[in-house]
């Protein structure tokens, strides 16, 4: 009798392993609803791509949707998605504030929310369960230090602001303005917002060469890369040298502002990685599952300049 049943041990312990590799692999995968802000850069259409192909990859149900830069598209989104029955509920906000009603409802219906790219400012942070991203403070801070140390600490500068109301427009302008705070030679003489496109930058940058004090202008800071090249279109239409009449940093870290660069037209831009498809992915699954993970979770980066553009370009994926 005892013979037969360390015989049988192994067996039973076999099948409960086996059995355990079977509903592992066959564990429902959360549906996810997730809704992106637009496709109003290049920084933009990679985060879409990187989101869009780490679900691919994990089999993981994703409902996409695009709200065209419009908040009352994403809430309306939003709403679908508690129809729908998501598990999980993810978006990049496309300004700050104006969430609280429809997270509310989010709530109340039991879905988790993941915040992605951007914050919101909200009455109660329970609202959501926690937000990945850059720290946009910092990366204008770094483009001010860049800035400052280019220049020598003086610059008559023109900003170019991204959507207004928008975490990257608000922050990215509080850590540039840090810098400036400390480098008195340093001013802000020129800002408006070009709304994160190329067009809008193009645009903006136009109208601040056309006015009578343009030629004062020795610097550009972009809050985007997309801003910025359609500032270097505008800057040689007008019969000036980017990169060399004006200074020009920008943020994003784009592949477009690396061959600028290159070209000698931009001279540095600070990195902020839209790749965080597969960091994304880890906290949703983490949340479905109903494990506790921190409020916060922040993306790496770096700042590039033009010493180091051609090293760097073959290197860059979006």
């Amino acid at each position: 009798m005892h013979s037969l049943f360390r015989r049988l041990v192994p067996l039973i312990a076999l099948s409960v392993s086996a059995a355990s590799v079977l509903l592992a692999q066959t564990a429902k995968k959360p549906v996810v609803g997730f809704s992106q802000i637009g496709a109003e850069s290049g920084w933009r259409t990679a985060n879409t791509d990187s989101i869009k192909a780490e679900a691919a990859k994990r089999g993981i149900d994703l409902k996409f949707a695009d709200a065209q830069q419009k908040q009352e598209n994403q809430i309306k989104a939003l709403r679908s998605f508690i129809a729908q029955g998501v598990d999980v509920i993810a978006f990049s906000p496309v300004v700050e504030t104006g969430w609280e009603p429809v997270l509310k409802e989010i709530k109340a219906a039991g879905i988790p929310v993941v915040l992605s790219d951007r914050a919101v400012k909200v009455s109660d942070p329970s609202l959501y369960v926690t937000f990945i991203g850059s720290d946009f403070i910092e990366e204008g801070r770094r483009a001010g230090d860049w800035l400052a140390k280019k220049t020598g600490g003086k610059a008559v500068i023109a900003e170019l602001v991204g959507t207004p109301g928008s975490a990257p427009a608000i922050d990215r302008k509080k850590g540039f303005e840090e810098i400036l705070t400390r480098n008195p030679g340093m001013k802000i003489v020129k800002s408006q917002s070009g709304d994160f496109t190329r067009a809008g930058g193009k645009q903006v940058m136009e109208a601040f060469l056309k006015s009578p004090d343009a030629k004062q202008l020795t610097a550009l800071f972009a809050h985007n890369d997309d801003m910025a090249l359609g500032a270097i279109q505008a800057i040689e239409e007008a019969g000036l040298k980017p990169g060399k009449d004006i200074i020009i940093v920008s943020i994003d870290g784009v592949r477009g502002a690396f061959e600028a660069m290159v070209a000698g037209k931009l001279n540095c831009t600070v990195e902020c990685n839209p790749q965080i498809g597969p960091q994304l992915f880890n906290l949703i699954e983490q949340v479905a599952a109903g494990q506790k993970i921190p409020a916060r979770i922040a993306v790496k980066e770096g700042v590039f300049d033009e010493t180091q553009a051609a090293a760097e370009l073959p290197n860059r994926k979006y």
